[in-house]
Formats: C-alpha cells, structure tokens, sequence
C-alpha cells in the first residue's frame, strides 16, 4: 500500500508520504543540495481499471500539469 486513499468530492486520492510509489515509477527528485534529500517529483495519474490513462508529471518544481483541475480536464 502507497498511503492512505481518501475520497474527495468523488474522487480516490491517495497520497504518497513514504516516496514508494514515487521511487517505483522513477520519479525521484534529488535535492539533496538543498537539504531536502531524495523527493517525488509532482505528478498525477488517472487511472482507469489499474490502467494509467494520464500521466502528468512535473518538471522540476514545477506545478502546472498535476493539479486536480488539469485531471478533471481529461476525465
């Protein structure tokens, strides 16, 4: 298990404190020079029937693509 899935307006979030999921699909961040060691990049994932229909993932620290209104937009 990632995290705890909660509901939010009808929609399944899970979060992802541990860094697994982040580590698993190779989305690892290293600011380490800045002190905050090895951290996810921001990303979110819709996922149909345990597939991945969207995959938003950041740039850096960028938060453009993976907030919930960008998915809402591919829903």
């Amino acid at each position: 298990m990632v995290g705890n899935t909660i509901q939010r307006d009808g929609v399944p979030t899970t979060e992802n404190k541990f860094q697994i999921l982040g580590e698993a699909l190779g989305f690892e961040l290293d600011l380490s020079e800045k002190g905050l060691g090895i951290r996810s990049k921001r990303f979110a994932l819709l996922v149909d029937n345990l597939t991945v229909k969207v995959a938003n993932i950041e740039s850096g620290g960028e938060f453009t693509i993976s907030g919930a209104e960008e998915i809402l937009k591919a829903l």
